[in-house]
């Protein structure tokens, strides 16, 4: 019982001492989400002005982060790059929840063939890395947003079936789901109203997870030229167009947009980690 309580105690201090980090993530992804709301309110100047008589002029009152090896304003880009950087992980959650939970919840509930099927079929999507599968695809159909989310997405969807299958299988054994189908409720009464809504907690911690990943994986692919087009603010082509200033000794424009990356990635991932931590505490209890 000592062991016990002392064990409790000690993951509750653990948690108190997560909980100012953890809101100090939160802040900063409602901060850039806002960031990126406001973007053309907010930025200075056009991101896309060309001043070569400018380039790589330290921060001044008109420019405040100084301008690119183009003479670009560095704010206005961080803020509309802001934009493209979290629409394109955005699009590859939403695509990859939505379709790996209707895999998983398929999968786990029907069974037999149909589960053998489904869980072929993700085993053979994990055999292609996510970034070959998304640099197939724009080489098929040219570069922009569209095509690197669709391949992402389908690259991303197996980790949510697997998890929403997992989910479903241990689900549908509880008490409740025996009483429905005693009352006559029908598989899809049962899977839309009460499977769905319980498991769904557990699923949006890892798409939170899933959304810093792909965050990373676009500014990869805009970063080796077969993202968003040159002309697009984005946080990678950023990265990209920051390496020749970074050789002149001004590395302003390049640092900025990995700083922007990195933070970002991390407050998703905490923030994540942070919601999945919850649901396994009440789960718990």
């Amino acid at each position: 019982m000592t062991l016990a309580l002392t064990r409790r105690r000690g993951l509750g201090r653990l948690r108190t001492a997560r909980q100012p980090l953890y809101l100090v993530c939160l802040g900063f992804v409602v901060l850039v989400v806002l960031a990126a709301l406001l973007a053309p309110w907010l930025a200075p100047s056009d991101p896309n002005a060309v001043d070569l008589g400018n380039a790589l002029a330290g921060p001044t009152g008109g420019h405040p982060l100084g301008v690119d090896a183009s003479g670009r304003d560095t704010l206005s880009r961080l803020l509309l790059g802001a934009r493209t950087s979290l629409l394109g992980p955005l699009g590859v959650v939403v695509f990859s929840t939505v379709a790996g939970l209707a895999v998983g919840v398929a999968a786990g509930w029907r069974g037999g063939w149909l589960d053998s099927v489904l869980s072929r079929a993700t085993e053979l999507v994990f055999a292609f890395p996510g970034m070959l599968l998304a640099i197939l695809v724009v080489s098929i159909y040219g570069e922009g947003l569209l095509a690197p989310v669709l391949a992402l997405a389908l690259a991303y969807l197996p980790y949510v079936a697997r998890l929403a299958r997992a989910l479903v299988l241990a689900e549908r054994e509880r008490p409740y789901v025996a009483a429905y189908r005693v009352q006559g409720h029908s598989v899809w009464q049962i899977c839309l109203r009460h499977v769905i809504p319980n498991i769904a907690p557990v699923v949006l911690a890892q798409s939170t997870i899933n959304f810093g990943y792909a965050l990373i994986d676009l500014a990869g692919l805009s970063f080796l030229g077969v993202g968003v087009p040159a002309l697009t603010p984005d946080w990678g082509r950023m990265v990209f167009d920051g390496q020749t200033a970074i050789q002149r000794g001004y590395p302003l424009s390049a640092v900025l947009p990995c700083l922007a990356i990195v933070l970002t990635v991390v407050a998703f991932n905490v923030v994540g980690e942070r919601w999945a931590d919850q649901v396994a505490r009440r789960d718990d209890r």
